[in-house]
């Protein structure tokens, strides 16, 4: 941004520099920002204007580049993402610097994201909000009204059932997921919503690089958490027994929300969760764990014909 020194130096390389000064500072007296403060101060005399002539050269310089804002990337102005604003200080006129609404927009999604937090989920899904949703059928209805339902109710400190979202693949249940964790962040509720099968892969590498203990404490202990694609991980003993199971306990004894969405029905995920890798079944650990699924979330079926994959 260039200031008023670097102009005046241009200026004193010309034949007719009194001409062209007094044509810079109408230049900058003129401008519509800088006119408009003056004629709001009419005790502020042109004497005074001029002591302030460099802060007025650099203000009315920034406030165009405002007025053709060239996005918060590209932003040239002294303070990037801070629009400049004029005011009288013992009759001097000073300028002082206030974010714009571009860097508001970008605090807030900042301050949103640290309550949103997330594990293998696509960008999108975070952008996630209800009033992007295509409802198309009764199916995608009652699920989006049971999920505005939960934000309401976990919002207000009110008990709160968990949802169960089932249904073919590509119908938004993971959409919807993203769409409840950017409401609750608005309501300044911490969400946690994770991709099941790469999360759980994931802790078992965390074993030796010491961050186990570290992740089931957050998945344990975070207000609200959602567990995406529950049935599509690679079922083990100690995944089901260790890492699923202790987490849901401990999430049902806080009575700590859980949301989960599948390809399975409740019935289907507890075959799956039966599943011995020596080919038998367990079904008693299974139940176990479907107990706390059922005890603590409503089953809500996602219909639809649109693939929100596509």
């Amino acid at each position: 941004m260039e200031s008023i020194q670097d102009a005046m130096k241009q200026l004193k390389n010309t034949r007719n520099f009194q001409e062209q000064f007094e044509s810079l500072k109408n230049q900058v007296l003129t401008d519509r920002y800088v006119s408009e403060f003056l004629s709001m101060h009419p005790d502020v005399s042109e004497a005074a204007a001029l002591k302030s002539l460099s802060s007025l050269y650099s203000f009315s310089n920034e406030r165009k580049t405002c007025d053709a804002c060239p996005g918060l990337e590209a932003c040239p102005n002294l303070m990037p993402g801070y629009q400049p604003h004029l005011k009288l200080v013992r009759e001097v006129i000073e300028v002082s610097y206030g974010k714009c609404p571009l860097k508001m927009q970008e605090d807030k999604q900042k301050a949103l994201s640290t309550l949103m937090k997330s594990y293998f989920i696509p960008k999108e899904i975070l952008q996630a909000s209800f009033d992007r949703l295509y409802t198309v059928d009764s199916g995608r209805n009652e699920a989006i009204r049971h999920a505005v339902d939960f934000v309401k109710s976990v919002s207000l400190g009110q008990p709160a059932k968990g949802l169960y979202l089932h249904g073919k693949f590509g119908t938004g249940k993971t959409y919807l997921l993203g769409a409840i964790a950017n409401a609750l962040a608005e309501k300044h509720i911490e969400s946690m919503i994770v991709h099941t099968p790469e999360f759980l892969h994931e802790m078992k590498s965390s074993i030796n690089n010491g961050t186990f203990s570290e992740k089931m404490d957050m998945l344990k202990k975070v207000p609200v958490l959602m567990l995406d694609d529950i049935g599509a991980e690679h079922l083990t003993h100690w995944v089901r027994d260790e890492i699923i199971g202790v987490i849901l306990q401990h999430r049902m004894m806080e009575k700590l929300p859980t949301l989960y969405s599948s390809n399975y029905t409740l019935d289907l995920l507890t075959e799956h969760l039966a599943f011995d890798q020596k080919g038998g079944m367990e079904k008693m650990k299974a139940l176990r764990i479907m107990e706390r699924i059922r005890h603590l979330s409503i089953p809500v079926f996602m219909g639809g014909e649109i693939n929100y994959r596509l």
